[in-house]
Order: structure tokens, then sequence, then C-alpha cells
């Protein structure tokens, strides 16, 4: 049931009404946030995206018929509502409300749509199950800081758009249906209706797209790529996301970094007001595990990892001198403060290193009393301890935490180590934008189950012109002119310039494993085009998604999508994926198999 709003027009939005209109007939739409009924006084808060105001009836002047209405309504009714706007009276007053000090005094009261009780409040302070969130998702976005979070990534879209244009950048859209490449994650596979047995694989990304734009001589390419991938999830991945994607010509890694610092500085000014200082600090893929443990370093903190293999090298205890013959590594870290931590805050932060790899974790405790405590500082002559100590800068009310193993195991480790204590004493604020640019990656990383190198980033990645000689004699020393934009332990985004080089990208897949025919098999239709001159050129891609969220302040890449899917990649609210027709199957020529579910012994 519900009125037409035939003849009513809204005039203005809840939450854009001021002190201004005091006196003015106005006209306002929404739903009703909440209804309080003082007998014969009742009082509506109707609620539109721009926020609340106050309308009030009053049972010993109106209408009779208009009053009953009025007490008819219920929350999250749909309502147009005409009257006066009038100031408060001092009694009424809410100083929590934007419109805190005015109302409406109701002369027309339409109720457009009425609503069933909802499964939750729309109010930003209840705590909601996510799963509840996602299936009732039209009303979890009623909600004020939800839409502020999609409005937020809006405007940011927006902002990218008109500071790209100006750049000299198109926007060029790329096909969804595409070729399956499967190099990386598993793509998400669409059969032919009309070829039967073949399949389209949605995009993981542009990236053989705007490859060859460059190639067609569009120099400059963006676009907001909807990209998807058919991989496991983790609590926050999602199956499809949303790239700012972008390919230039003609141009080194300087250029690239500093458009996207313009980028960035440009959209935190306009959408938050901060000012982000460019140039950003630059930092090699080494140099940042070695200092933090991490290829996306959160620098708002200290607590530095440092080598003291060097130190220990002649050391008699066995967890170092074992890790050190194996050709791995000491490190530490010291937590400053942390020295009082009790025996089980410290065996909790063992917990965390083994979560890592690590075996357990050495540690050496100095209370705020200057009291030494150490499960290890039997193991070495007082000296050696007094060596260790000062490299590590011990002071008073230090934690110094040692890991010892393979270097991955130590960086992973230790790196998120830091991470775990910065955020124990609550050492990082979310609204201290800290940026930076990680460089030199290695172009290649041996993997163990497929017994070859495999890309880091991928195929087309170009490597340091200096390297190149090492392609064949030391595949793993190859540096990639590789970039990754690092914000607070996040990675935004990444890329590289790109192979232009016909013998250097055959030299590449060689590397990978590819016979030509695998190369052509997999990527024919961009090894074509590159024989017809292509420009040296590079981009990048960030993550739309995590840009908005880290703005925001969100938790999680969820609070920022519409409709975002949960951890198995399933939809609550549409419930999908589901079955299809039988009809559907046998048009593509597929049937379904079932399979019994495995039983546990």
């Amino acid at each position: 049931m519900g009125e037409s709003m035939s003849g009513l027009k809204r005039s203005h939005m809840c939450g854009e009404i001021t002190n201004a209109l005091i006196g003015q007939e106005i006209t306002v739409m929404g739903w009703v946030q909440r209804r309080r009924d003082l007998g014969q006084l009742i009082f509506i808060a109707l609620r539109d995206r721009t926020g609340i105001i106050q309308a009030t009836i009053d049972g010993n002047s109106a209408d009779p018929e208009l009053f009953h209405k009025a007490e008819s309504i219920r929350s999250e009714y749909v309502l147009a509502i005409k009257g006066t706007l009038a100031e408060r009276t001092e009694g009424n007053i809410n100083k929590n409300m934007k419109t805190g000090d005015i109302e409406i005094l109701i002369s027309e009261l339409r109720i457009l749509s009425e609503s069933e009780t909802p499964p939750f409040q729309v109010e930003d302070s209840i705590t909601v199950k996510d799963d509840l969130r996602l299936k009732y998702r039209y009303i979890d976005l009623r909600r004020p800081s939800l839409f502020k979070n999609i409005k937020l990534r809006h405007d940011v879209v927006q902002n990218v758009r008109s500071y790209l244009n100006s750049q000299g950048f198109l926007e060029i859209e790329t096909p969804i249906l595409g070729k399956s490449t499967p190099e990386g994650a598993r793509d998400y596979l669409v059969p032919s209706r009309v070829h039967p047995g073949m399949f389209y694989g949605l995009p993981q990304s542009p990236q053989l797209f705007k490859q060859i734009l460059m190639v067609s001589g569009m120099d400059r390419y963006y676009q907001i790529a909807k990209c998807f991938r058919d991989e496991d999830l983790r609590a926050d991945r999602q199956p499809e996301f949303t790239q700012i994607d972008m390919e230039l010509s003609f141009i080194d890694e300087d250029d690239i970094m500093t458009v996207n610092e313009g980028l960035i500085k440009e959209l935190f000014k306009n959408a938050l007001g901060v000012d982000v200082q460019t140039p950003f600090i630059r930092m090699t893929y080494q140099e940042a595990m070695d200092r933090f443990g991490s290829d996306k370093p959160d620098i708002r903190f200290g607590i530095e990892l440092k080598n003291i293999s060097e130190l220990v090298k002649d050391t008699e205890f066995g967890v170092f001198k074992n890790a050190l013959e194996a050709g791995g590594s000491v490190r530490a870290i010291n937590a400053k403060g942390c020295g009082s931590f009790p025996r089980k805050q410290i065996d909790s932060l063992g917990e965390v290193a083994k979560l890592f790899g690590a075996k357990g974790l050495a540690w050496i405790a100095i209370n705020d009393k200057g009291d030494i405590k150490s499960p290890i500082q039997k193991f070495f002559a007082e000296d050696k301890f007094k060596e260790i100590m000062d490299a590590m800068e011990a002071e008073t009310g230090d934690l110094i935490l040692f890991c010892a193993d393979k270097d991955k195991i130590v960086y992973d480790a230790l790196g998120a180590l830091r991470l775990e204590i910065a955020k124990r004493k609550e050492l990082t604020d979310p609204k201290d934008f800290r940026f930076l640019w990680v460089t030199e990656f290695p172009l290649l990383e041996w993997d163990d189950e497929e017994n070859r190198y495999v890309a880091v980033h991928h195929p087309f990645t170009a490597p340091m012109d200096e390297d190149i000689p090492f392609i064949d004699s030391d595949p793993g020393r190859v540096r990639a002119r590789a970039y990754d934009m690092v914000l607070n332990g996040v990675e935004l985004g990444g890329g590289s310039i790109r192979i232009h080089r016909s013998d250097i990208q055959e030299k590449m897949f060689e590397l990978l494993g590819f016979t030509k025919e695998d190369a052509y098999e997999r990527f024919g239709f961009l090894l074509e085009a590159f024989k017809y001159g292509v420009p040296p050129h590079g981009g990048l891609a960030f993550g739309l998604d995590r840009i908005v969220m880290l703005m925001s302040g969100a938790s999680s890449i969820r609070d920022v999508m519409a409709f975002p899917k949960v951890k198995d990649a399933s939809c609550p609210m549409t419930d999908a994926p589901n079955v299809v027709d039988e009809k559907q199957l046998a048009e593509l020529g597929i049937d379904v198999i079932e399979t019994e579910e495995k039983t546990e012994e």
C-alpha cells in the first residue's frame, strides 16, 4: 500500500535545510528514522542520504485524519511531508544534529510506501553481523557511514577522470569477454553458445589490451576497469574489484611516478582536504625488506630490523649457529617501551612469529628498573651479550626480539611482529598518510612446486638495463623496472616499464619455461602486434577499493563497495552463484556432474 506523490515536488533534501528557510513552505521526502508519540504531539525524524530533519504535528490543531495517519507511521516508512519550517522550542533543541534547532510543522503528509520492521536499525552505532548486513545490503546502505563511503568513492572516481584528462590521457574501454591467459590467478570462464566447447576468460586486468593500445599510438590511456579473479579468497579479497588502470608511451619510471604522485595529491586534497607532500620517498625492495621485513612497509613508526649475523657468527648458541650455517640470517627488532611486557604477552608474540614460519622467538627484556631477563643470556659471554645489547641500542624499558632462520622467514616473522607491536602500543594514526615508492623488485622468483622461475609481476615486465647481462647466468639476481606505491603498510598500486624489445621478451618467456609455441598459444595476439612497431611504454594500476578504504578509515574494502561478496565469493543478497535451467546448459553443451562430498572418516 502507498499513496501517490502526484502534485508534490520535493523542494529540499533533509540534511540541507538551514535556518535561512524559516517561515517558508517546503516539501521533503525520505525514510522514517524514528517516530515519537507524546499523545497530542507526534515527532517524525525523516531521513534521506543528506541527513535528518524533524517534522512535527500537533493533534490539538491538526486535521484529525492527518493526525491519525501520523499515528500509523513506523520506522522506514517512506513519506512525503509538506509544511512550514520553524524554529524548535527551547526544550526541543538537539545540539548533536545538524538540523537540531529547526523543524517542519506538517500541513500535508503522504505515506508513499510502508515497511516491515527491518532486521536491524539504520544507525551507525549498532553492531550487526556481516552476513545479516550483506543479506539486507539495501538497508545497510541507508546508514550514514556507508553512504559517506559510497559518496567518497564517487568523488574519487570523478577526480581521477578530471586529473588524468588534464594530463592528456584518453579513457578507453577494453573488453570484458576476452581470451583466458592463465598465468597467475585463476580466470573466471564464460562458455560460448555460438562456439560450442569454447570459453571466454573474464579479465584479471586489462594488461594485454592496454599494451596493444600503446602499439596503436594512443600514447596515454586510462580506465576505471572491472577485474575478476577466481582465487581462494581471504577475508578482504573480492572476486570482482575495480582498478584505476593506466598505460603511457615514451616515458620512464620517473615520468610515471610524477604523474601518479600528482594524482594522489589531487585526490587527497579534493576529497579529504589533506595536503600530501611530494615527491614521495623511494626505497628499493631490498632496503624495504632489510629495514622493515616487508615489501609494503608501514613507515609511520620505527622498530626497524637490524642484521646481527656478523656479530653472532662465531656463537655456539645452536639456534643462531644452525640458521647461519644453513645460509640464513639472525636479525632483531627493538620494541621500545615493551620491556615490562609480562611473560604471557612475550609468549604470545612468539606465537605470532610461528604463524610466519619461525620455530620460536629469542628475546631480551629490560624492565623499567633496568633488570634484564632473557632465556638466551646464558649462552653468551658477558662481553658478547653486551655487544648484542649495544648493537640493538638497548635501554631501560626495551624488549629485543630475535629471529634466526632463512631470510624469507626472518623477514616475514619480524615484519609481522613490528606491526603487531605497533597495534598493541597504538603507535599508528589512520589519518597520518605516509606514502612511498618501493622499487627494483626481483624480476623472477623460483617456484618449488612448478620447478621453474615465475614472474614476480607478469611476463611483460622489463629487467633493469644493467642486469640484462645476468639473465642467462644468474636469473635470480635480475631486478625489474617495477614499482609499487605503498601507503601505511598497504600496497595501493603497482606497475612497471614493459619489455618492448622482442629479443628480451623471447628470453623472458624462455626463463619462464615457455616454448615459442606456448607463448604464442597464450599471448599470440600481443606478440603479433609487437611485430609492428612498439613504443617504449609502461603503466600502473591502483586498487580503487583499497584507496577509498584507506581514505575513509574503513576496516574492509567491503565497506566501500555497494554490493560486495563474502569470503566464499557468494552474494547473500541475491544468492549468487546459483543453479541455472537445464535448457540454458543444453544450449551451451554443458553437463553438470554431481560429485559425492568427501566425508570425514
